[in-house]
C-alpha cells in the first residue's frame, strides 16, 4: 500500500484531496450520473480505455457513491454484479476495458441475461476519431461496433459521442435495465469523449423523472379467466419460478396456495420462492421433474405458472408432451426479451390463459378476486392430504466412510445452529431434499446459463449485498466452478466482505462424467472409461492453499465427517465475525 493512500476498515481506498473538483471533463459527467442513480458500487478490472472514467471515479467522486471494487478479471466483475442483483433486485455498475475486456466479460454477461437480472455495464473504446488514437494499442482496442459483441444477450446498448449525449444515454440505460423483464445494458464510452474538456459543468436532469415505472398490470379479462379456472380446479398446481425477494409478495404466494389448496413446485434454478417445509410444498425443490413431480403435473387440471423457467420443457420431461392435458395459466414477461439469437426462450408453451405481467403483480391481482369468488374461505381440492416433504435425516455412516453431499449439509446445519443464512449457490448435483427455505433470501438459485466459473464471483457480489444484514452468506460450490473462478475471492478479502465457501470436491468434472457414462451405455462401449479426460487429480489442486494465497483462511482437504464438523464450527464463527473462509471437502465421486 502506498504511504499516501489511506484505507478504511472496509478496505475502501480513500484518495488524497479528492471529491472537491468541479465537473470539468466528459468522464466526470458519466461518474456524476452514477452518483445520481444512487449506485453503491462499481466493480471493475482497470484498463486504459476508460482511464478518464477511472480518474473521475477517484478524483471527481472521491471513490464513494459509488465505491470502486477491484476484480482480477472482467468475468468476475460482472459475476459480482450478478450476485448483488440476486439479493437486492437492484443493479450494480461494472466497468470493462475496451473490446478485450468485454470479450472477457461475455460469459458472465450471458449468465446475467439468462437469469434476467439488472446491471449497468460501462465499456470503452479507443477514440473513434482515428487522428486521436495512440499508435498500435488504441487501434487494436478500437472496434467500429463494439456493442455487436454482446448485443444479442443484453437488453440495450449505446455509444454516446459527446458528454451531452452521455447524459441521455445513461438515463436511458438506467431506466431500461430496471424495467421488467430485467437484463443487463451496456454503454460504450469513446475515449475521446471521456477526455473532452467541458466549457462549463452540464445541467443534469433529475433522474426521478426518468424512473421506469411499475411493471405492466395484468389485463382484467385475463385475471377474470384465471380466477374462474382456479376457483373451479379440482387439482390446482402452482409452478413458482422467478420472483422478487419481497417478503410481502412471498406471503401473498403462500396465501394464494392456501386459498386454493393448491400444490406448489419450486425450482432450484430460481431460488427460494415458497417455504419448502409448508404442507402445500410436498416435494423438495427440483431441477428436473422427480417422479412425484411428474405425477403431480400429469394429474393437475389447472396449472398456474409464475415465471417458471421453461414450462413446456418441464411438461415434456414429465409427460412426454410439451402441452398440458390440464388448463395452463402462463404468467410471464419473458417473451419481451426473446430475440432469436439465443434459444434461452425454450419450447413455446401452449397456454389457455396468457398473462403478460410479472408474477408478483399477477398474484396480487388474483388474491382479492379469488377471495371474493370463494367467499373468503379456502377451498378443498381433490389432492391427497397435504404433507410437507420430510427433512433429511443426519448421516449414520461409519466415521471413515467417504463423504457425500448430505454429510456437507449435516456439518453446515450443525455449525449454523439456526443462524439466519443465505445459501448463495449449490452444485449442479446437490439434492433438493437437503434444502429447507423459509424466507426469500434463504437461497438465491442458479447462475442462469450454467456458465461454469461464475460461482466465486457471484458469491462475492451476493455477500457484499448481504453485508450488515445479520445473514451469514454461504456458497456451496463444485471444485470445477471454484477452480475456474477462484481468484474472484481476492476481492472479498480486500474489501472485508464476510463469506463462507464450502467446496463439494469430487476431483472431476462429474456432470460430464455422467454424460460419458450415458453415451457409453448407449453405444455399447466400456463405461469404465467415463473418467478419462475428466479427472482433476494427479496432481489434485490444493484449493485451501490457493485460497490462503488470496488472503482467505482455509482448510482442506477435509476427508472425514468428524473433521468437517470441527472445521465448519470454526469457519462459521469466524465468518460471523467478519472473516472469509474456504473449506475444501472431498466427497465420494459417485
Amino acid at each position: 500500500m502506498s504511504e499516501d493512500i489511506n484505507q478504511d476498515e472496509g478496505g475502501m481506498e480513500q484518495p488524497v484531496n479528492a471529491g472537491q473538483f468541479e465537473m470539468g471533463w466528459g468522464s466526470d459527467v458519466v461518474a456524476h450520473m452514477l452518483r445520481e442513480f444512487n449506485i453503491d458500487y462499481i466493480a471493475l478490472n482497470p484498463g486504459a480505455s476508460y482511464r478518464g472514467l477511472h480518474d473521475s471515479l477517484v478524483n471527481y467522486l472521491g471513490n464513494r457513491d459509488p465505491e470502486m471494487l477491484v476484480a482480477l478479471h472482467e468475468e468476475h466483475a460482472v459475476a459480482m454484479a450478478h450476485g448483488y442483483a440476486k439479493v437486492t433486485d437492484r443493479p450494480m455498475a461494472v466497468a470493462v476495458h475496451s473490446n478485450v475486456g468485454l470479450m472477457h466479460a461475455t460469459m458472465a454477461m450471458f449468465n446475467a441475461w439468462c437469469d434476467r437480472v439488472p446491471m449497468l455495464i460501462l465499456g470503452a473504446t479507443g477514440p473513434v476519431d482515428a487522428t486521436q488514437r495512440r499508435p498500435w494499442i488504441e487501434w487494436i482496442h478500437t472496434a467500429k461496433d463494439q456493442g455487436a459483441l454482446v448485443r444479442d444477450y443484453i437488453k440495450w446498448d449505446d455509444q454516446p459521442a459527446s458528454p451531452e449525449a452521455a447524459v441521455e444515454s445513461m438515463l436511458r440505460a438506467w431506466q431500461i435495465t430496471r424495467t421488467q423483464p430485467n437484463a443487463p445494458v451496456y454503454v460504450c464510452l469513446d475515449l475521446g469523449m471521456q477526455e473532452q474538456k467541458l466549457d462549463a459543468p452540464l445541467d443534469i436532469p433529475d433522474p426521478a423523472r426518468f424512473e421506469p415505472g411499475p411493471p405492466p398490470a395484468p389485463a382484467p379479462d385475463a385475471i377474470k379467466q384465471a380466477v374462474a379456472l382456479l376457483a373451479g380446479a379440482r387439482k390446482p398446481l402452482i409452478l413458482a419460478g422467478r420472483t422478487s425477494r419481497n417478503k410481502a409478495r412471498w406471503a401473498e404466494r403462500v396465501r394464494l396456495a392456501e386459498l386454493l389448496d393448491a400444490r406448489v413446485l419450486t425450482d432450484l434454478k430460481a431460488g427460494a420462492v415458497f417455504p419448502t417445509d409448508h404442507p402445500l410444498h410436498p416435494i423438495p425443490p427440483i431441477k428436473r421433474p422427480s417422479e412425484q413431480a411428474k405425477t403431480m403435473i400429469a394429474e393437475a387440471d389447472v396449472i398456474l405458472s409464475l415465471e417458471w423457467i421453461d414450462p413446456a420443457g418441464t411438461f415434456m420431461l414429465a409427460t412426454g408432451s410439451a402441452a398440458t392435458t390440464g388448463k395452463l395459466i402462463n404468467c410471464s414477461l419473458d417473451s419481451l426479451l426473446h430475440n432469436g439469437w439465443s434459444m434461452d426462450h425454450h419450447i413455446l408453451p401452449a397456454a389457455d390463459v396468457r398473462i403478460l405481467s410479472d408474477p408478483d403483480s399477477v398474484v396480487s391481482a388474483l388474491l382479492p378476486a379469488l377471495e371474493t369468488k370463494l367467499g373468503g374461505a379456502a377451498k378443498e381440492s381433490a389432492w391427497p392430504t397435504a404433507v410437507p416433504s420430510p427433512p433429511h435425516a443426519p448421516t449414520e455412516e461409519a466415521p471413515d466412510a467417504p463423504m457425500e453431499h448430505q454429510d456437507l449439509a449435516d456439518a453446515l446445519d450443525a455449525a449454523l445452529g439456526g443462524r439466519p443464512t443465505t445459501i448463495i449457490r449449490v452444485p449442479l448435483t446437490w439434492p433438493g431434499s437437503l434444502c429447507c427455505f423459509q424466507e426469500p433470501l434463504d437461497f438465491l438459485g442458479g447462475d442462469g446459463a450454467a456458465g461454469i466459473g461464475s460461482g466465486p464471483g457471484m458469491a462475492v457480489g451476493a455477500a457484499l449485498a448481504l453485508k450488515g444484514t445479520g445473514r451469514l452468506p454461504v456458497a456451496i460450490l463444485g471444485d470445477g466452478d471454484t477452480l475456474m473462478g477462484l481468484n474472484a475471492l481476492w476481492t472479498a478479502a480486500k474489501y472485508r466482505i464476510p463469506l463462507l465457501v464450502l467446496v463439494s470436491n469430487n476431483r472431476s468434472y462429474y456432470n460430464d462424467v455422467m454424460h460419458q457414462e450415458t453415451v457409453a451405455h448407449t453405444r455399447g462401449r466400456p463405461p469404465e472409461n467415463k473418467l478419462v479426460g475428466q479427472r482433476l487429480e494427479d496432481p489434485t489442486p490444493d484449493l485451501a492453499e490457493l485460497a490462503r494465497g488470496l488472503g482467505w483462511k482455509a482448510e482442506g482437504p477435509v476427508l472425514t465427517r468428524d473433521a468437517l464438523h470441527e472445521v465448519m464450527k470454526t469457519a462459521v464463527a469466524e465468518v460471523a465475525a467478519g472473516g472469509c473462509w474456504l473449506v475444501d471437502a472431498h466427497i465420494l465421486r459417485e
